[in-house]
């Protein structure tokens, strides 16, 4: 099952980053490959918690998919937790964990998936593990331009321990 994991550093405090991924209504705006998002439903729960069902297109050329998902936005937690709920994947999850750090905040982003089909998998397998990679990139730039840059800091200074596993269809051969 593919996979992607990464943590980055960014100049700017847990609840503002937070703050800017709950925000799914603006992703076509700056998130790569997402057309559009409509959000279906979004509940406030008693205990803090914020749950969106949102359908997303995303596309590229001539392909496009659409998915609904269940985001639940855990303020307290400083935690968002995305799961799938319909469309053209078999299964996908993920999550961001927004933590405190001297600099600002530590992002923490992981995601899963698998598309139904193999045949979708090698069309769009390579294609959503590339965006993927950006993801991080497109927030925090998101960030400068919503925020600007505390202190001058640079958000290319963050870490980035990326990690990937491609299935074992778009692995290099040996």
């Amino acid at each position: 099952m593919p996979a992607f994991h990464t943590v980055r550093s960014v100049p700017y405090p847990p609840e503002a980053m937070l703050d800017l991924v709950a925000d799914v209504v603006r992703y076509p705006e700056f998130v790569p490959l997402c057309e559009s998002l409509t959000v279906l439903t979004q509940i406030d729960g008693t205990d803090g918690t914020r749950t969106i069902t949102a359908r997303m297109t995303v596309g590229y050329g001539p392909i496009r998919e659409s998915f609904t998902s269940r985001v639940i936005v855990a303020r307290a937690l400083r935690r968002i937790d995305v799961t799938y709920l319909d469309g053209p994947f078999r299964y996908m999850r993920n999550r961001w964990l927004f933590k405190a750090a001297p600099s600002g905040c530590d992002i923490d982003f992981d995601i899963a998936y698998e598309f139904r089909s193999l045949p979708l998998q090698l069309l769009l397998g390579a294609m959503f593990d590339r965006a993927f990679r950006k993801f991080a990139e497109a927030f925090e730039a998101r960030a400068g331009k919503l925020y600007g840059s505390p202190s001058g800091a640079r958000l290319t200074e963050g870490a980035d321990n990326s990690t990937a596993v491609a299935p074992p269809s778009l692995r290099p051969a040996r």
